[in-house]
């Protein structure tokens, strides 16, 4: 049984080679892992092309598709598990390649039975960490961070602002209202947040809304409707509609989507 949902897939033309190295995974994955073995680089593709791979190990020297070519194909077609490469022969210029391609380890033959596990551990921390950070990255406003970030350095009534809205996003929050709070005229504060912050004042309150609205789609299991409510939208009908506009999907299929992203789900049933 596939607990985690992660795949292995091991690529090696060495019969003796790949069952020792899939035998060896197997008893140490106690069915944690889908370990799956290809005999060449083309099948290893098309497994790759077809399923999502976590881990990759392959050898690097194999006749047609080399162990590199598999890694270099692998981001290509849009899966990109993390790689350990295998060899025979200890060649600089073949570890320079698989460093610049973003390969994690470098295993000489005969491996070890301790230097792969280590090798293998290692490997799966780091693609966790990387499923991580991409979760983030589809979680996050760039463009809203970088005018947060930012807010030090804008005039004192335009932090106030950033503070208040940041504050009241649950609350409704109309120009007129926060520039009352900050003792400015609507037209002028208008003018000097556009300026300071790129973005009117309308949007800035829209993209932070949206921005809390996905963290709490991806980290609590709030309904549609409560979300919507604690980000400021008094029907979820609407606050869909501009979730739509700005991310490109429903609120609901964006949390599936990305959970499903971040733990993967074994299709090869």
């Amino acid at each position: 049984m596939n607990n985690s949902g992660k795949t292995i897939l091991i690529v090696d033309d060495e019969p003796l080679t790949r069952e020792g190295i899939r035998k060896t995974l197997e008893s140490w994955s106690i069915g944690r892992y889908q370990i799956l073995s290809a005999s060449n680089g083309t099948e290893a593709l098309e497994f790759l092309s077809t399923r999502p791979v976590h881990l990759l190990i392959t050898d690097i020297r194999m006749p047609e598709i080399s162990g590199l070519q598999v890694v270099e194909g692998s981001r290509s077609i849009g899966n990109k598990p993390v790689a350990i490469i295998i060899s025979g022969h200890p060649d600089f210029q073949y570890a320079q390649t698989a460093i610049e391609l973003g390969v994690v380890n470098y295993l000489l033959k005969p491996i070890q039975k301790s230097k792969l596990l280590e090798a293998v551990e290692q490997a799966l921390r780091i693609e966790e960490e990387r499923g991580r950070v991409e979760t983030m990255e589809k979680m996050v406003d760039s463009r809203l961070m970088q005018a947060k970030t930012s807010a030090k350095n804008y005039s004192p009534p335009v932090q106030q602002a950033v503070n208040y809205v940041e504050e009241h996003l649950q609350d409704p929050l109309g120009m007129s209202e926060v520039a009352s709070h900050i003792h400015l005229n609507p037209s002028y504060f208008s003018a000097l947040f556009k300026e300071q912050t790129g973005f009117t004042f309308s949007e800035y309150v829209t993209r932070s809304r949206i921005q809390k609205a996905k963290e709490l789609l991806l980290q609590t299991r709030l309904t549609i409707a409560d979300i919507s409510e604690q980000v400021g939208y008094q029907t979820s009908k609407y606050f869909i509609k501009l979730f739509k506009e700005y991310e490109g999907t429903s609120p609901n299929q964006y949390r599936k989507n990305t959970m499903d992203a971040d733990h993967p789900i074994d299709t090869s049933k």
